[in-house]
């Protein structure tokens, strides 16, 4: 966990010159007011200046993460520590507050459990998709709450299933009865907040496919994360 707090706090750092660099960059500054004008020409009904607005920004932060199973060998119900990283786009539609939004993220999951009295822990390591509707409250001052809805799609491109017991380490996504599918797919949903370029929110991912090779057993991914990052 502090690995993963310190990776977390670097890259945010890093972040910071990039947004000074960017900001008076922006197509929403106002060189009059000094700050990021968002809402120019909401009086005439154009949300945000028009039609054809647009945004992209960068995510990082941490996910919690657990694995629920009908198998007690896959059933990783305890809590696991990841991260999860990745770029957003979105854009308006009809010039209305509501946003289409869509990305790719890098994405720890898994899960840590008991079966036997023996200890293991579940590294899913996902690229995900979001496909998700936002609506863009404002709330003045360049300060917005933004709930959103939707779903994901993911395919798993790494991690390790460790067997403290067998003392055994072996790939997540293979073929073995115990290891889990790749494809996964589910439910988004969340709420963020943004100032000017700046940007935060708690999503939650609720797993609806079966990720376990075996047709008589359910297992389902599900994980809650805080992302920082900018808007452009």
């Amino acid at each position: 966990m502090k690995k993963l707090f310190l990776t977390s706090l670097a890259c945010l750092l890093a972040l910071l010159p990039l947004q000074a660099q960017n900001y008076q960059r922006s197509r929403y500054y106002n060189p009059h007011s000094g700050r990021l004008d968002y809402r120019h020409g909401r009086s005439t009904g154009t949300w945000r200046g028009g039609s054809n607005y647009y945004y992209y920004g960068l995510r990082i932060g941490p996910s919690f993460s657990t694995v629920s199973s009908d198998d007690p060998y896959l059933d990783g119900s305890s809590m696991k520590t990841g991260l999860n990283v990745g770029m957003a786009t979105g854009f308006n539609i009809n010039r209305t507050p509501l946003f289409f939004e869509t990305g790719l993220y890098y994405t720890e999951k898994g899960g840590k459990g008991k079966a036997d009295g023996d200890r293991f822990t579940y590294n899913l390591n996902y690229l995900e998709v979001p496909l998700v509707l936002k609506y863009d409250v404002y709330m003045g001052n360049n300060f917005s709450i933004q709930p959103f809805l939707g779903g994901y799609l993911a395919c798993g491109v790494g991690g390790k299933i460790k067997d403290f017991g067998a003392r055994e380490a072996y790939s997540s996504f293979s073929d073995s009865p115990y290891s889990f599918q790749r494809f996964d797919g589910g439910v988004r949903m969340g709420c963020g907040i943004q100032y000017d370029m700046l940007y935060l929110d708690l999503t939650y991912d609720l797993g609806l496919a079966n990720v376990s090779h075996d047709d008589f057993d359910e297992s389902s991914n599900s994980a809650l994360m805080l992302n920082f990052g900018l808007n452009f």
